[in-house]
């Protein structure tokens, strides 16, 4: 164990938003954090940084943070350059102060060997050159060359001083240095924002490999899928682990809920049935015990709590365009993009109700292509045309970064006078704006809230065309999970940009991928492109069955077992019959206990820490656990007909 927060909780003043979060980063694991926006997973990792304390109470020995020696924990914070006149190369180079100075000692020692090869200098030698090399001293260089390259920056950009560089470019400077100084644990808050797909693809077989560990907020799907091991979800204020990837995470969360409410179900129902036996026997002389055993057997049981649903608020819109285009949407002949240089060249054919995704790397002119679209820039050559009836609907970040003083209800208002409140108030509802939130200023609102607003106003005057520039950003994966639905359902025609692969993949019916000044079409989606990325990557080079659990006591069918061929009964013996029921009961009630016993042992079992980073051993012993607690749920039955038998054939005497 690397790393352990025991039972942490943050608040801001009042203001709770972690609390009994249990947390541990195991050796070298690759740790996805994940949430709804403002769950408090960027807090979590303040926690981690030391940037964020616990909260403490009178008595809080059970409330720490555990560390396995003194790691070195790495945060992408956020961004100052102490001199920002100082090139790229310069500021990167930083983080190789120390491996350069260990380099000059080592080129040092070398050079004294020539005077003095005694075993004590030859042994100090060896020592530092082989630390020097575990520690990565001969490819650090190669190292850092490969970074600069993968993260977009050209040899020329090397030489220019930071303040030359965009937001984003400085975002990306930073990451550079964050992983290049390699800290035994890397934190990361949304390391794919600013990055094209191709280095995405890139950064995930770097942190794939990472030595060390690595704990990532991300609301990439397909990235968490590719990288991490363990995802930790915060929902409701605290955590919980599950072992695997994003998927098997989705997997197991759906069954953990379906089995706590099929615990609570089954609690509710051995309740009720016990509170029937108390109210049938407890004014019954001779069951009086057994009444008051059931009772004190209510009381005793740790009551499980109805679990709480997925957290799924989301916005919601059934909209579909209010007048259809004719079948040809958008001719693009030669269409060339740019300011005061080409970017690149487009045609293409849209027809009515395709869904073109738009990938390639940053700067290659898919937000140009979509501006010269609209008509924000002009086209440097070339022509495009949109068919009859067209009505476009356009998003792009800047609507994410809009600054009003105007409130949310009064920004839509605006737009759309001739609705009444009641209708204002409830289209704007529907995007998650509700109760005092519609009285929020813009300039209050995050990028969520103000793609929302955004999309709630474009949607509300149902175009048949939407060209959407980057609509994921900002979004949870709920978000995303509900645009994707939304514009899977639509039944216009659709243009968007998104570095979000897994959305590409669910929306996109075709691809238009940008390529260094040329671009290219795939007809068949993302899935016939990542054929093609598979082909050029390789040119270039049990869980067992869960044991049967019906040998350890045999199912009570004795109350419904046939008699013997033959054999009949003289007369009816009604102080026998009972007698063979008693004893039956008897039976029934010590395999119900043995049962019971070893439902106790599998649940136990099912926490041991061994077992917590095993999908298979977990699913397994699952399985034998529902197993058991059906066979259970029969036998109890089988006992109910039983005590009714006896009940019916009265008191002896």
């Amino acid at each position: 164990m690397l790393y352990q927060i025991c039972h942490g909780g943050v608040a801001f003043a009042d203001d709770v938003i972690l609390y009994d979060i249990n947390f541990e980063i195991r050796n070298t694991e690759k740790i996805a954090v994940v949430g709804r926006n403002g769950c408090g997973k960027t807090t979590l990792l303040k926690l981690i940084s030391g940037e964020a304390d616990l909260n403490r109470r009178d008595s809080d020995e059970d409330i720490f943070i555990a560390k396995s020696g003194n790691p070195q924990i790495g945060y992408l914070k956020q961004i100052a350059f102490d001199d920002p006149a100082i090139t790229l190369e310069k500021e990167i180079r930083k983080v190789f102060a120390p491996m350069e100075q260990r380099k000059k000692e080592l080129e040092a020692a070398a050079a004294a060997l020539e005077h003095d090869y005694s075993e004590a200098m030859v042994a100090r030698y060896t020592e530092m050159e082989e630390a020097f090399k575990e520690d990565g001293g001969y490819y650090f260089e190669k190292e850092c060359d490969v970074l600069i390259r993968k993260f977009g920056f050209s040899e020329e950009e090397r030489g220019k001083p930071l303040s030359d560089f965009s937001g984003g470019q400085q975002t990306k400077i930073a990451f550079i240095k964050l992983l290049l100084s390699k800290p035994d644990i890397l934190l990361l808050d949304e390391p794919t924002n600013h990055l094209d797909i191709t280095t995405i693809e890139w950064l995930e077989g770097y942190l794939k490999n990472y030595p060390k560990a690595v704990v990532v907020v991300s609301h990439d799907r397909m990235f968490l899928d590719n990288i991490v091991d363990v995802v930790y979800e915060i929902e409701y204020g605290t955590a919980k682990r599950y072992p695997g990837n994003y998927t098997n995470f989705m997997i197991r969360k759906k069954e953990n809920y379906d089995k706590l409410m099929k615990d609570y179900s089954l609690q509710q129902k051995e309740i009720a049935r016990l509170q029937r036996m108390v109210d049938r026997f407890k004014g019954k002389p001779t069951k009086v015990s057994m009444a008051h055993s059931k009772e004190k057997a209510i009381e005793r049981m740790v009551k499980i709590e109805a679990p709480d649903r997925f957290d799924t608020r989301t916005f919601h819109a059934n909209f579909q365009p209010e007048k259809e285009t004719g079948n040809d949407v958008l001719t693009v002949n030669s269409l060339a993009i740019g300011y005061d240089r080409v970017l690149s060249t487009v045609s293409l054919d849209l027809k009515k109700g395709e869904k073109l995704g738009i990938l390639g790397g940053n700067g290659l002119g898919k937000s140009t292509f979509l501006k010269t679209l609209v008509d924000r820039i002009p086209p440097l050559s070339g022509e495009f045309r949109y068919g009859v009836h067209v009505q476009i609907g356009y998003f792009d970040q800047q609507m994410a970064m809009y600054i009003s003083d105007k409130t949310v209800l009064e920004d839509y208002w605006d737009e759309f006078p001739n609705l009444t409140e009641t209708e204002v108030r409830n289209a704007l509802g529907a995007f998650m704006f509700t109760g005092d939130d519609v009285f929020k200023s813009i300039g209050m609102l995050s990028g969520g809230e103000k793609v929302r607003l955004a999309l709630c106003k474009i949607l509300k005057r149902r175009p048949n065309v939407l060209i959407l520039d980057e609509p994921t950003n900002h979004m949870d994966i709920v978000g995303k999970e509900t645009l994707e639905s939304m514009l899977s359902d639509y039944r216009g025609t659709l243009i968007f940009v998104s570095h979000d692969r897994y959305f590409v993949r669910k929306v996109a019916t075709r691809l238009l991928v940008f390529e260094d000044g040329t671009t290219r079409q795939y007809q068949f989606g993302y899935e016939e492109y990542q054929e093609k990325l598979d082909r050029e990557a390789a040119e270039s080079g049990s869980g067992r069955p869960a044991p049967a659990l019906g040998g350890l006591i045999s199912q009570n069918g004795a109350a419904s077992a046939p008699s013997p061929s033959g054999w009949k009964k003289a007369y009816y013996n009604p102080g026998k019959e009972r007698s063979k029921l008693e004893k039956k009961i008897q039976r029934s009630e010590e395999a119900l206990a043995l049962r019971e016993e070893r439902l106790k042992e599998l649940k136990e079992e099912l926490l041991l820490p061994q077992y917590q980073s095993s999908y298979s051993k977990l699913t397994e012993i699952q399985s034998m656990i529902d197993a058991l607690e059906e066979e259970i749920a029969a036998d109890l039955e089988v006992w109910e007909q039983l005590v009714e038998q006896l009940e019916e054939l009265g008191q002896p005497g």
